[in-house]
């Protein structure tokens, strides 16, 4: 029996780089239809943000020598010269001694350099204010270009457009984004003991887990699914299946038959293209050893291994990660810092990815193990998310400080 030559999961990042220079093509889409997607290109700042001085607060606009030293005791008496309405220039600019009535968002007239807030005013009639606090040049007044200046990178290429950034757009009066359009990603299941998951197995058969699993870590990562259905244990078939995915998608993933066993397939489909390349087989993790990386026709095609937790292991840790790397996505995975509630062992030599469940205990976010075998579908039910525990560890101390990844 053929033997794995496992690299490691870095080897095995840099063997993809250094393979592939796939591209993705882009689409420019209105705004309303960009959540989610990711930015091709950087977005200058055609205008600045906001054009005009703004005031932060109700209250009065004056120049700030004029209420300089200003107190309860001792107010500052101002002329007032008007008022100044929402979306409208200021009717008036005021002079030493003058002030002007000013709404939040207002805009200030020129020789204006700061705002008193109402509380602190008292109006002694209709055209005199009293002023009981002083400012400084700039209190309660967002500049011309503060939040944006023209020609400033407001979205970079590869960001994630969430609701955040479709507001910037709409501020600088950017209706309409390019994006990178939807990569496309087949899905192949393998096995002639799965069955679609409506139907009810006979004793030996399993039902199709890995299609709906793969599909719908794509989806929530905002990718499209591709789904060619189950296909048994046969060379040809898996071959003309892998034929049709390779020309309607970008990438392939095959969901088993990435073992060593006699009717597993998926290596002698990829060998067989002229142009075909096996660029590893086995990597020195756990779950997930078994995983093919293919080329043909400059696309990827991963071959999975059929245990669920395995294949989302690897999918969260490489197949993810190379997605992003199409799209220049910059997106970064931030884990949760929990205390581990037990001793852990592991052999040394590959790392592994151990799901656990979170629970708060004392003020303490406490990370328990969920142990089960990789085919074990219960595991997802039951735990929160994953931490790493590299090749070169024994393993992980009760009390020590870990970090968990969301699965």
């Amino acid at each position: 029996m053929e033997l794995f030559n496992v690299v490691s999961i870095e080897e095995a990042k840099q063997i993809i780089d250094k393979a592939f220079t796939y591209e993705i093509d882009c689409e420019k889409v209105n705004i309303l239809q960009s959540v989610g997607r990711i930015c091709f290109q950087d977005v200058l700042a055609e205008c600045n943000i906001p054009e005009f001085k703004r005031s932060t607060v109700d209250g009065f606009a004056v120049r700030s020598r004029d209420v300089s030293g200003s107190s309860e005791v001792i107010p500052s008496m101002l002329d007032l010269n008007g008022e100044i309405f929402m979306g409208k220039v200021p009717p008036s600019d005021i002079l030493g001694g003058e002030c002007l009535y000013i709404p939040t968002g207002g805009m200030l007239p020129e020789h204006a350099d700061s705002v008193v807030m109402v509380e602190y005013s008292h109006k002694l009639d209709e055209n005199t204010v009293l002023i009981y606090s002083p400012v400084a040049m700039g209190d309660n007044v967002i500049q011309v270009g503060e939040d944006v200046k023209t020609q400033d990178i407001v979205i970079k290429k590869g960001d994630k457009l969430r609701p955040y950034e479709i507001g910037v757009l709409a501020s600088i009066g950017i209706n309409e984004v390019t994006v990178y359009k939807t990569p496309r990603v087949a899905i192949i299941s393998t096995g002639d003991e799965v069955v679609p998951c409506e139907v009810k197995p006979t004793l030996g058969e399993i039902r199709d887990i890995n299609t709906y699993l793969l599909s719908s870590l794509l989806i929530e990562d905002g990718i499209q699914p591709v789904s060619y259905g189950i296909i048994n244990d046969d060379y040809e078939h898996l071959k003309s299946t892998v034929d049709k995915a390779f020309n309607e998608c970008d990438m392939v993933l095959v969901s088993g038959g990435s073992s060593v066993g006699k009717k597993d397939q998926t290596l002698n489909v990829i060998a067989s293209y002229n142009d075909g390349e096996i660029l590893l087989h086995g990597i020195a993790v756990k779950p997930g050893k078994p995983t093919i990386i293919g080329k043909h026709k400059e696309k990827i095609i991963f071959g999975l291994p059929g245990h669920p937790l395995a294949c989302s292991i690897i999918y969260k840790i490489l197949v993810k990660n190379y997605i992003d790397s199409l799209t220049f996505q910059s997106e970064k995975m931030y884990g949760t810092n929990a205390v581990m509630s037990l001793n852990y062992h592991k052999a040394k030599g590959r790392e592994e990815y151990l799901p656990v469940e979170l629970e708060t205990i004392a003020n303490s976010v406490i990370a328990k193990p969920v142990f089960g075998k990789s085919s074990l579908i219960s595991v997802f039910s039951k735990a929160w998310g994953y931490i790493k525990i590299d090749k070169n560890e024994e393993g992980v101390r009760e009390g020590q400080i870990v970090e968990v990844y969301r699965l």
